[in-house]
């Protein structure tokens, strides 16, 4: 039987009934938890962030990191955008993907081919979070989950939709470059684009495509590439949270 391990270390709780039970709060929750999949044996840290108020209308964002060189730290230099998604109300889990001892990300080669076991793992670890938070918060509103993703962490995004194109209602990438993103209308697709790197051949739809299956691709002139994390101005993540809640709404 599968099973699961918990750790947390809580940062900013006022109230808690059980594990993940009813949070009674008059302020957003953060904390940090590890996942223990037994079944690959891998531990997966996780970041949640609570918004202030919790129903059964509250929608799920699943928030995937971008490569940092296997640092363990990852999944949380992105809190210029899980902190404020969660203040407007958005059940915010963000995964770390890589672990320090993991093989490196390739940077040569037929990307398509060489970091697809990465994108695999990310895949794994994004639907094994998603069924065990299932079990631990079932009263969310998992039927309205989105997935989004910077860089790396987008093309797991993109691979995603393409594998398991039911898991999700919407998917956002934040300027992946090697994943081609599927050509479909569930779940919904949105990129936003930053102005420095194209996207590798094929990866980005056609005019023509994103009109026949209702895919939003943005240009952002004034964001690069590294300026969607904790590196970039809040004038730059207000940019991208503005996008970010038109189209999650």
């Amino acid at each position: 039987m599968e099973t699961i391990k918990i750790y947390m270390e809580y940062r900013y709780l006022l109230f808690l009934h059980f594990l993940f039970g009813s949070v009674q709060l008059f302020a957003q929750t953060e904390f940090t938890v590890s996942l223990y999949d037994s079944q690959r044996k891998r531990i997966i840290p996780i970041a949640v962030y609570e918004p202030k108020h919790i129903n059964k209308k509250t929608s799920v964002v699943i928030f995937n990191h971008g490569y940092g060189q296997n640092a363990t730290d990852s999944y949380l230099t992105y809190s210029c955008l899980t902190k404020p998604l969660a203040e407007k109300g958005y059940y915010v889990i963000s995964i770390q993907h890589e672990l320090s001892d993991d093989a490196p990300l390739p940077m040569t080669g037929e990307f398509m081919k060489t970091r697809i076991s990465n994108w695999e793992r990310g895949v794994e670890n994004i639907v094994f979070t998603i069924k065990q938070f299932k079990r631990l918060q079932p009263k969310l509103n998992w039927n309205n989950l989105s997935i989004i993703g910077h860089s790396n962490g987008g093309d797991m995004a993109m691979l995603l939709a393409t594998r398991h194109p039911q898991i999700a209602r919407k998917v956002i990438s934040l300027d992946h470059r090697r994943m081609i993103m599927p050509r479909c209308d569930t779940p919904k697709i949105y990129t936003l684009r930053g102005s420095d790197y194209d996207a590798d051949k094929d990866v980005i739809p056609t005019i023509e495509e994103q009109q026949k299956h209702c895919i939003t691709v943005i240009k952002l002139d004034d964001i690069k590439h590294s300026d969607m994390d904790n590196k970039g101005t809040r004038e730059q993540h207000n940019t991208i949270l503005h996008y970010l809640y038109k189209f999650l709404k």
